[in-house]
């Protein structure tokens, strides 16, 4: 008899222990999610990735790995691909940020399978069948924009007599001048460019509206962020305001990489 209750004890306490150890698991994958580690970065039109270099430093700090995307430009599909090349290489889930004409680029890569959230950073998040060209025409006015008309081949450029009171009036003169005269155009053809399925109708995002944007007026970010249920951060910023507030977009990244895990 007394083996008998001892057997029964045990096996009672076995099966006490093995729950105990199922309640631990669960509410350590419940709680104990870490946020994204894998942050990706997509630059907009007359500019180019070294923007990012800020950003992409306080992250890296952080422990995060951050890829920066080379898009060249040249039209929505070719940049949408060159986003999916550095997708492709990553086999864990991924944070896709996206800045100005970058936004647009991200809506349609956002689709991919290894994005779990998306950052708009005064940029552009159309909807479906939406051109860039809609939105900027349906925004309250911006005189200071220096949107050239296209090229001979086809390509807009960023007027750089506007360059620095229109795309980046919170950086230094100089530091405007280099980038005016490094930019890079953009293919006329992105205006007119839709999207079939927009990324942020399935994918959790995150936008950060610059408040002082004279390139996308703060409005019409505010109205893109509010159609795609973004949570929304207002930096006093110009257009570039991962160049001039790299922490506070930082910020906004972190959090997006919290949220997006769960």
């Amino acid at each position: 008899m007394k083996k008998r209750t001892l057997s029964r004890n045990g096996a009672l306490v076995t099966k006490c222990i093995a729950a105990f150890l199922i309640l631990v698991l669960q509410t350590g994958l419940a709680f104990g999610q870490s946020p994204l580690k894998n942050i990706v970065l997509v630059h907009g039109a007359f500019a180019d990735g070294s923007g990012w270099e800020d950003v992409y430093k306080i992250l890296s700090k952080k422990g995060y790995t951050v890829h920066v995307v080379g898009n060249p430009n040249t039209g929505l599909p070719d940049d949408v691909a060159a986003v999916h090349r550095v997708l492709d290489k990553i086999t864990e889930p991924v944070l896709l940020v996206g800045h100005s004409y970058g936004g647009a680029i991200i809506t349609e890569a956002g689709n991919h399978e290894r994005v779990a959230g998306l950052v708009y950073v005064a940029a552009f998040a159309p909807d479906a069948n939406e051109p860039l060209l809609k939105l900027l025409e349906s925004a309250p006015p911006t005189p200071k924009a220096g949107y050239l008309p296209p090229d001979k081949d086809g390509f807009v450029w960023y007027d750089k007599t506007k360059y620095h009171s229109g795309f980046c009036a919170d950086l230094p003169k100089d530091k405007a001048a280099f980038m005016a005269d490094s930019q890079v155009p953009v293919a006329a053809s992105v205006f007119g460019a839709v999207i079939a399925n927009p990324a942020w109708k399935t994918k959790k995002s995150w936008y950060v509206v610059a408040t002082q944007d004279e390139s996308i007026h703060p409005d019409g970010q505010r109205f893109m962020a509010k159609r795609a249920g973004a949570t929304v951060t207002e930096v006093k910023a110009s257009h570039v305001v991962y160049v001039s507030q790299p922490k506070a977009v930082c910020e906004v990244i972190e959090t997006a990489a919290a949220g997006a895990a769960k």
